[in-house]
């Protein structure tokens, strides 16, 4: 284990110290901010996957080898440099280094966040720099429901999709459901999240009693103590947001105490760690992917190349964080593109944002339409399933997929509002 850590401590190093070392560039190219983590316990699990999607995708994009309505060069026929930056650091320093980008580093646009936390920071100082922004992964709602930006974008759905459609399939697999526990991070994205699926499955299965709620510090890493609590406290689901590094510790350090012989983990970004930890992963737990990622994904032309070119170059499949990136970084040229081609030549960032509002278009993972936070915040189905080996190999079973109009809120009114009240007007047919 120590050798591992040596190794994937030194390859965190070289990714970083590649990522300093920026491209001279050229007058016509598109200088992109790209931020993910580089480093630290979200890196391997998160961060490198979706930097190695940014960096296959880009590539690809700058070849002209992508299919309509994708096959224009670049964006808007100009060859994207990306300007890569290490997300880890915490909100603050996030702050500090998207201004850097921006007036240090010149670049045009910047995609990225993997954090909450980060994504509640960036969104104010994007917005004093007028410059584009699309936030490619956190969940928490509260990014356009508790406030309205021009500037900012977010092609991935929310964490509430997530934990409506996680109580939803509870009540389908587990219709006489008497117990649940809970043990998520301590903070925005942990707290939203068990709110959203204990509120959400009270209105389905109504007096399901909660053994026990455990919220350790987030990258913790250790989580003894908790296990303890979920073990004598048992219940027959234990609901975990956890991601990344906590999520996967979690994983083996649970497994190892015997934690899920009983009591089933329902893990709504688990999909994340399917080949990473395949052998670890115990035959039915629940998986969430934050969306059709990955395994979930859809059989279409644009999945089915992402998905074998990927292989072929980093030898594993993508999961879905590094869906999710390819799916800002098209938005974007796409929105650009769209722009462009109304103002009959480069447009301005405004003409930009103008053409992302209320957009809808295909990614690897299918439809994403940006129709939440008056056109800022996209929504799409929700899919999970159940955890098996077949053939030697990981897959899922049990696959249930629930209808982007099902598992969020319409326009204008906030997840913890919509849940309160039943959930009314959800069309889940």
């Amino acid at each position: 284990m120590i050798t591992s850590f040596v190794k994937k401590s030194t390859l965190a190093g070289l990714i970083v110290a590649s990522a300093m070392a920026q491209p001279v560039l050229a007058a016509d190219e598109y200088k992109l901010g790209l931020v993910t983590f580089l480093s630290g316990g979200a890196a391997g699990p998160f961060g490198v996957p979706a930097k190695n999607a940014a960096d296959l995708l880009l590539e690809t994009l700058n070849a002209g080898q992508l299919p309509a309505p994708y096959n224009l060069k670049g964006i808007n026929g100009r060859a994207i440099a990306p300007v890569y930056v290490d997300e880890a650091g915490g909100a603050t320093k996030q702050a500090s280094e998207l201004r850097n980008l921006v007036e240090r580093q010149g670049v045009e646009s910047v995609i990225g966040y993997i954090s909450s936390g980060d994504c509640l920071a960036v969104p104010a100082v994007a917005e004093e720099l007028k410059t584009l922004t699309v936030l490619f992964d956190c969940g928490t709602p509260r990014v356009f429901e508790e406030n309205s930006y021009k500037y900012v974008f977010r092609t991935g759905p929310t964490a509430t999709m997530d934990n409506v459609a996680a109580s939803l399939y509870i009540k389908e697999m587990y219709p006489e459901l008497s117990s649940v526990s809970g043990i998520n991070q301590n903070y925005s994205f942990g707290h939203e999240s068990w709110a959203d699926f204990n509120g959400s499955l009270n209105k389905l299965i109504p007096g399901v009693e909660v053994s026990t709620e455990q919220f350790p510090k987030i990258y913790a890493g250790q989580y003894g103590a908790e296990i303890s609590a979920l073990m004598v406290n048992s219940a027959e689901v234990i609901h975990s947001s956890f991601w990344g590094g906590d999520m996967e510790a979690f994983l083996l350090q649970g497994s190892a105490r015997g934690l899920f012989e009983d009591q089933t983990a329902l893990l709504t970004t688990g999909e994340s760690a399917m080949y990473r930890l395949a052998d670890q992963i115990p035959d039915g737990t629940i998986l969430g992917g934050r969306g059709p990622f990955g395994i979930y994904a859809p059989d279409t032309a644009l999945n089915r190349w992402f998905r074998e070119a990927y292989i072929a170059r980093f030898n594993t499949a993508p999961t879905y964080p590094a869906y999710k990136m390819v799916q800002g970084i098209l938005g974007l040229k796409l929105a650009t593109e769209k722009a462009a081609e109304k103002a009959q030549g480069k447009p301005t960032t405004e003409q930009v944002v103008s053409a992302f509002e209320y957009l809808e278009y295909e990614g690897p993972g299918g439809t994403v339409s940006m129709n939440l936070g008056k056109g800022h915040q996209a929504t799409m189905e929700m899919v999970y399933g159940r955890y098996m080996q077949k053939d030697g190999q990981p897959a899922v079973t049990d696959v249930r997929h629930y209808a982007a109009s099902c598992v969020n809120p319409p326009e204008g009114e906030s997840s913890i509002e919509w849940i309160e009240k039943g959930m009314p007007g959800a069309q889940c047919d």
